[in-house]
């Protein structure tokens, strides 16, 4: 019950990772650091989110 929540949840803060990287791409000037910074912390949040997953299936928590 607690993977399938810290999935759910790392999954959701992958969304708000893009909705503010997509924010940052529209509003900020080309020489910003912040839409690199997003897009670190997106494939960082999709690494863990595969992690996850993995250790599920292996485990047998989610299949």
């Amino acid at each position: 019950m607690w993977l399938q929540f810290l999935i759910a949840l790392v999954f959701i803060a992958m969304v708000i990772s893009l909705a503010v990287g997509a924010g940052f791409l529209l509003r900020d000037s080309a020489p910003s650091k912040r839409l690199l910074v997003s897009l670190k912390w997106r494939v960082a949040l999709a690494c863990l989110l595969m992690a996850l997953l993995v250790f599920g299936f292996w485990s047998g928590e989610l299949g």
